[in-house]
């Protein structure tokens, strides 16, 4: 399993709607609108790398209103 946070920028105004449609999506445990650089927070998992190329790109990408992602993969040290 793989596991990651990702940081989302959005359209001003935007931030609660884009983490409703995002916690929506298979795939995505969590979406919170936060403070700061970043409007929303999710954390997603998949079963492969590839798949969470695939869940970012195709569906968190393509949610309406977001401007910007950053994905930062879970690691154990």
């Amino acid at each position: 399993m793989v596991q990651a946070y990702i940081l989302i920028q959005t359209e001003v105004g935007r931030a609660s709607s884009v983490a409703q449609s995002i916690a929506a999506l298979e795939g995505v445990a969590m979406a919170e609108d936060v403070t700061g650089p970043y409007d929303v927070i999710a954390r997603v998992e998949a079963d492969t790398v590839d798949a969470l190329g695939r869940l970012v790109i195709a569906k968190i990408q393509d949610v309406e209103g977001i401007t910007r992602t950053l994905t930062c993969t879970v690691v154990h040290v």
